[in-house]
């Protein structure tokens, strides 16, 4: 079981904290269980960059990068060496804490 810590570089949002979370799903669907607003504009199958986010802590939980989900990294809004698409972060079997931190969600749709 994993806890995951969901920290969001948007104005007025705090931070949440998942216990007890289940491996063998992906953070985005995590996030989207919790009511956690995270995007997912491909409904999950690494076909655009909406779900970008960056994993602060517990890299070591979810699988590597594939060169398709850093092609869509590398269009997402300020993409960092801790990138990663939510919808490919499946967690592993094992126990941890993983931090992921969300992107200001509303510059993506900025003229």
């Amino acid at each position: 079981m994993y806890e995951i810590t969901f920290k969001f570089l948007q104005k007025g949002l705090g931070s949440a904290i998942l216990k007890n979370v289940k491996p063998d799903q992906s953070i985005l669907e995590v996030a989207l269980e919790n009511d956690i607003d995270l995007h997912g504009e491909c409904g999950g199958v690494c076909d655009c960059s909406t779900c970008h986010c960056y994993i602060e802590k517990g890299a070591e939980y979810l699988p590597g990068k594939t060169d398709r989900e850093e092609d869509f990294i590398s269009m997402a809004l300020e993409p960092k060496e801790n990138s990663r698409l939510a919808c490919q972060c499946n967690l592993e079997e094992g126990e941890g804490k993983i931090e992921v931190t969300i992107p200001d969600q509303t510059q993506n749709f900025d003229d």
